[in-house]
């Protein structure tokens, strides 16, 4: 019996690092008609991470590891994903505001920000909408959307287009969809391997449901550009691309003449998935750009 618990005990440790089990805190929080589930590790300024579309919190699973050493370190999942509240036709919210709630909750009144793909939307109308909030923001292969805000009604043309891509999802089955997907994002440079199994294991978790609903305009989206534009925050940004040896180099976003305090590099050999294909980069890129914009505590 003893033998036994010992060896249960030493699989808990070993796992860990993957589970996020000996996480300092978890949890709900409550949102508009909903709740978001988040993780807490380390100490210091707090710093968040916004996961992408169809993933979920554990996409930064190399970078907690890392930045709880140094850091106050939230990941949570999106409603629509994870262990949080499903999205409704009906349901009229954003995840800037949601996550706004998680902060509130969370008693953390600035942060760091750092946001990938989907998440560098969220963290785009973050920086428009309530650049209050922010101690310094990173956008990775993500910034604002050009797209209907949530305060445009959907136009029937929209509408119509949106059938057609469901329709289009139904017919090949979702499955297939979720496979034709993974194997886009693993389009990178000479590690994606590596990321091959944990991305795998997040996408095939994903229910689809928002590429087989009418999802409703959740992003401030041009509108947010629009108080970008007269705003003009003070927030040091930092913008990451991962760049492919044979890929298209990305230019310079346009949110960047809007942002006092903004740049722009790249992450060799690496695609969309940047902070999991070369984790190392990343973290260290990330890392060198906090330092800069932390301050001691009094």
């Amino acid at each position: 019996m003893e033998k036994k618990i010992q060896f249960w005990m030493l699989v808990l440790v070993l796992c860990a690092p993957l589970t996020g089990l000996w996480a300092a805190e978890r949890g709900f929080v409550a949102v508009p008609e909903g709740r978001l589930y988040y993780e807490i590790s380390g100490e210091g300024d707090p710093l968040i991470f916004v996961h992408g579309h169809s993933l979920d919190r554990r996409m930064w699973r190399e970078q907690v590891a890392f930045f709880e050493k140094h850091y106050r370190v939230i990941v949570y999942d999106a409603r629509g994903y994870g262990k949080s509240s499903k999205q409704r036709e009906d349901l009229r919210f954003t995840h800037c505001d949601d996550l706004v709630c998680l902060m509130d909750a969370l008693g953390i009144e600035k942060a760091h920000m750092v946001g990938l793909s989907m998440g560098g939307f969220i963290a785009g109308d973050m920086l428009a909408m309530h650049p209050e909030r922010l101690l310094s923001c990173v956008l990775a292969e993500g910034h604002i959307r050009s797209t209907p805000s949530i305060n445009e009604p959907m136009t029937n043309e929209e509408r119509a287009a949106k059938q057609a891509s469901i329709d289009a999802v139904l017919k090949k089955g979702m499955r297939t969809y979720k496979k034709e997907w993974f194997e886009s994002l693993m389009k990178g440079g000479s590690q994606a391997e590596r990321m091959r199994k944990p991305l795998w294991r997040q996408i095939r978790k994903w229910d689809g449901w928002q590429a087989t609903h009418h999802e409703v305009h959740c992003y401030y989206a041009r509108e947010a550009m629009e108080v970008l534009k007269e705003r003009k925050p003070d927030v040091p940004t930092l913008f990451l691309s991962g760049r492919r040896p044979t890929g298209k180099q990305r230019t310079n976003p346009s949110m960047m003449n809007y942002l006092k305090h903004s740049r722009h590099e790249y992450i060799d050999d690496s695609g969309h998935m940047c902070n999991m294909e070369q984790p190392e980069i990343f973290n260290q890129k990330v890392f060198a750009f906090l330092a800069e914009n932390s301050f001691e505590r009094d």
